[in-house]
C-alpha cells in the first residue's frame, strides 16, 4: 500500500503495488498525488517508468485522475479499465467539465491536470488482468470494476466503504451520477461470495477477514438511504453523519473520512438516485 498523501495529508488515497516481473499499480490517485507515488514506488525500488500496468477499480479522480500524466511519462504503461469509463479516459473532457461544477474552484487544487491517455495504451477490462479475477461491481459508479487475486486479496475500490484506522467506522460513498442501489447490494453479493481473505480499500487500508464488514458497509449504506428517503435536507443529512464521526473517530481521523468522502456529495448522490427512480426523497419505500 503507497499513501497518496492527498493534500499533505495520510489515510486519505491508497495505490496498491503489485510487485513482479511486471509491477502494475492498482488505482494511481489524483495528478496532486504523483509526488507521494514516486517517493512510494521509490521505496519499493521503483520508478514511475518501471510500471507495466495501471488496473482502475474506476474512474472517479481521486482514483484515476493522473492515468493520463502517469502515460505521458511512461508512453508503455497499459492503462485497464472498465468498457463504461474506458471512452472517458481517452477523452476526459466531459469528466473534467462535470467535475469542475461539482467542486467549482477546488478542482485544481484537489486534483490537478487531467490529461487524455491515448487509446492505444488503454485495454478494456474482462474476466482476467494478470492472473486476477475482474469482475464488475457497480453501485458506486456505474463502471466500478473489483479484482482478486488467488491468495484471496480483493481490491475492492468505493463498493466496500470508507474506513480509516483507528476508527472503525464504515462511510459509504455515494456521489452523483449514477449511485444505484440497487445494483449495489448485488456488488456486495458478489465480493461476498468470492470469499476474500482481505479488502484493500483505497479509502483507506486493509480489511482482514472481510465478511463482517461487507455486511456492516450494507446495512451503513441502507441507513444513509433511508435518511434522505425518509426526507432529511441536506444540513440534517450532513450534521447526522458529523456526529457519528465525532462519536467513533478523532479529530484528524474525522477529517480525512471528509476529506475522501465528502458528506455533502453523498447527500446529492443519494437524492439524484431516488429521483431517477421517480421518487419523492420523503415518505416512499424503496427496496435496497
Amino acid at each position: 500500500m503507497i499513501d497518496l498523501q492527498h493534500l499533505g495529508r495520510s489515510r486519505v488515497i491508497a495505490s496498491y503495488l503489485l510487485a513482479g516481473d511486471e509491477p502494475a499499480l492498482v488505482d494511481c490517485g489524483p495528478t496532486t498525488c504523483l509526488g507521494a507515488l514516486e517517493e512510494g514506488l521509490a521505496g519499493q525500488g521503483l520508478a514511475l517508468e518501471d510500471l507495466r500496468h495501471l488496473l482502475l477499480t474506476h474512474i472517479h479522480l481521486d482514483h484515476a485522475g493522473a492515468a493520463g500524466a502517469l502515460v505521458r511519462r511512461n508512453p508503455g504503461l497499459r492503462v485497464h479499465v472498465s468498457e463504461i469509463g474506458a471512452p472517458h479516459l481517452v477523452d476526459p473532457s466531459r469528466l473534467e467539465a462535470s467535475a469542475r461544477r461539482l467542486y467549482a474552484d477546488d478542482f485544481d487544487r484537489l486534483w490537478g491536470e487531467l490529461v487524455p491517455v491515448p487509446e492505444e495504451n488503454v485495454q478494456v477490462v474482462g474476466g482476467e488482468v494478470l492472473g486476477l479475477e475482474a469482475w464488475p461491481t457497480p453501485g458506486h459508479a456505474s463502471h466500478h470494476v473489483s479484482y482478486l487475486l488467488e491468495d484471496g486479496t480483493c481490491y475492492s475500490g468505493d463498493v466496500t466503504g470508507v474506513v480509516i484506522a483507528p476508527s472503525a467506522l464504515i462511510a459509504p460513498v455515494c456521489p452523483p451520477p449514477d449511485v444505484d442501489l440497487e445494483a449495489w447490494d448485488r456488488s456486495l453479493d458478489s465480493i461476498a461470495e468470492r470469499k476474500s481473505e482481505r479488502l484493500c480499500l483505497p479509502h483507506f487500508g486493509v480489511v482482514e477477514g472481510p465478511a463482517g464488514h461487507i455486511e456492516r458497509t450494507r446495512q451503513r449504506l441502507r441507513a444513509w438511504a433511508e435518511r434522505v428517503r425518509d426526507g432529511a435536507s441536506e444540513d440534517e443529512f450532513v450534521r447526522a453523519a458529523e456526529r457519528e464521526l465525532e462519536e467513533a473517530a478523532d479529530r484528524e481521523t474525522a477529517a480525512a473520512y471528509t476529506q475522501a468522502g465528502p458528506i455533502w456529495q453523498s447527500y446529492a448522490g443519494l437524492v439524484r438516485y431516488f429521483a431517477k427512480k421517480g421518487e419523492a426523497a420523503a415518505g416512499r419505500a424503496a427496496t435496497l
